[in-house]
């Protein structure tokens, strides 16, 4: 065991940990979630981009010297190659705006480097947590800066797994092309349509919130390196913020850029606001699209059954044969959460005061359950639902040829009147409209049965061309 003080007092800390005195205390104060940043890598890495860019920044300006820059970086190294995630030990829900994470990877950071420098951990005398590896810095620059480039990572996952949802119903909707179907506003009877349409749709609304959330993510962009405490820059060199931002973006891969006004930025958390919202718009969205996927698959005798969906596991202990739609379900379960996520973490923003937020480790646990969340939502909606899915053909056919709601596409060869005089009689004497239309004198079966095809039924002026 080895001994680590601060202020407080003096704690034992096992041999083997890289954590120290402050993590220590976090860990007895927070007992909260049961999930330790151990949980969040891409926060880990950010973390570790974040000093490794301080200590390049803190070599140039001399406030730390070579071997210790050096053996800094190479811890930093290690953390963003997935080593040590384990030492992160704080819960993620914790007071003091995220001090106890950020002591947690100072501590990390400080007892790897001593061992690259073939030194015992809490050799403090030579790499210190707080002298040297959080030189320069507070929790209240580093912290917000590292959710931020985590965030951006999330992010970028998150596109990549919609992005491949959406070629799933592209594919789909190619596939269905030729599927006429009827349409329902309401639950109701509408219009026709093609099945390949409804795919279709649900593909446009995906790739709508791919572009919507790409163009958000440069809001993960703007940070307050730099700005230390309050945004002031107390305890950094002249130069230091556009040093450690520049450096910052060549470590991390992100474009990063400093502030405009690192006291804005210090006390200003809206950003995770306007990333969440778009969040939260994306779930609502993949929501109704699972919602659709469950009507429309229900059944499957008694239901809609347009569709069949890939039966993935029993559906039920009691009833034998029994399929339910169980990944739409996972999907809509998620994005409750992730709407859950947007009102904790509007409230967070809004809690902030003065000069500093001290509610962000919940938008970061927030921000980083909505997105990995969705990520796997969406990749699981591909695999294990979208690509399975089949049309239920001979049953689309036999309405299609029953279905009054054709009349409304003849509204502009013989008017409103005589088509609804189809609708009616055919409603009441349970025929089909074309032999309907022909026992009114309208229209015979042989000109009825040339337009009621696709190509006719779901284009804009088709009917009329005719």
């Amino acid at each position: 065991m080895r001994q680590e003080h601060d202020f407080i007092g003096i704690k034992t800390i096992p041999p083997d940990a890289y954590w120290g005195v402050h993590s220590a205390r976090a860990v007895e104060n927070f007992p909260i979630t049961g999930h330790s940043v151990a949980h969040m890598p891409e926060l880990i890495r950010a973390f570790a981009f974040v000093k490794k860019a301080a200590a390049q920044a803190n070599l140039q300006f001399g406030a730390i010297n070579l071997k210790q820059a050096t053996a800094i970086s190479q811890a930093c190294d290690d953390l963003i190659s997935g080593q040590l995630h384990e030492q992160f030990v704080v819960d993620v829900i914790q007071g003091g705006a995220g001090t106890s994470t950020n002591m947690n990877a100072n501590e990390v950071i400080a007892n790897r480097a001593l061992e690259h420098l073939g030194l015992p951990k809490g050799t403090y005398d030579v790499i210190h947590p707080n002298d040297h590896v959080n030189a320069s810095q507070s929790t209240n620059d580093s912290y917000p800066t590292a959710v931020k480039l985590a965030t951006y990572a999330g992010i970028q996952k998150l596109l990549i797994a919609l992005a491949e949802l959406r070629s799933a119903f592209e594919a789909k909707a190619g596939e269905f092309a030729h599927i006429l179907k009827i349409g329902r506003t309401q639950l109701q009877d509408a219009v026709p349509m093609t099945l390949g349409q409804e795919f279709s749709a649900f593909a446009a609304m995906i790739a709508d919130d791919e572009k919507r959330l790409r163009e958000s993510a440069y809001l993960m962009t703007e940070v307050n390196m730099g700005g230390t405490a309050i945004g002031t820059g107390i305890n950094a060199p002249v130069g230091y913020a556009g040093a450690v931002t520049k450096a910052l973006a060549e470590i991390s891969g992100v474009p990063v850029v400093k502030a405009g006004d690192l006291i804005a930025a210090t006390g200003d958390t809206g950003a995770f606001a306007d990333i969440s919202g778009i969040l939260k718009r994306v779930a609502v969205k993949l929501s109704k699209i699972s919602n659709d996927l469950r009507l429309l698959s229900s059944g499957p005798q008694a239901g809609v059954a347009d569709i069949k969906l890939p039966a993935r596991q029993a559906g039920s202990s009691i009833m034998p044969g029994k399929v339910n739609p169980v990944i739409p379900e996972v999907m809509n379960q998620v994005c409750f959460e992730v709407i859950g996520n947007d009102a904790a973490i509007t409230m967070a923003v809004e809690a902030g005061q003065l000069q500093l937020n001290a509610f962000e480790p919940l938008m970061a646990w927030a921000l980083h359950k909505s997105l990995s969340h969705l990520s796997s939502a969406c990749k699981t909606l591909q695999v294990n639902c979208v690509e399975g899915i089949v049309a239920n053909e001979a049953l689309l056919d036999s309405r299609i040829a029953e279905s009054v709601t054709l009349v409304t596409a003849l509204n502009p060869l013989i008017g409103y009147e005589k088509a609804a005089k189809i609708a009616k009689t055919a409603i009441a004497n349970g025929k089909q409209i074309a032999v309907v239309a022909e026992e009114l004198g309208i229209m015979s079966r042989t000109e009825m049965n040339k337009l009621l095809v696709a190509d006719k039924l779901t284009q804009a002026g088709a009917l009329t061309a005719a």
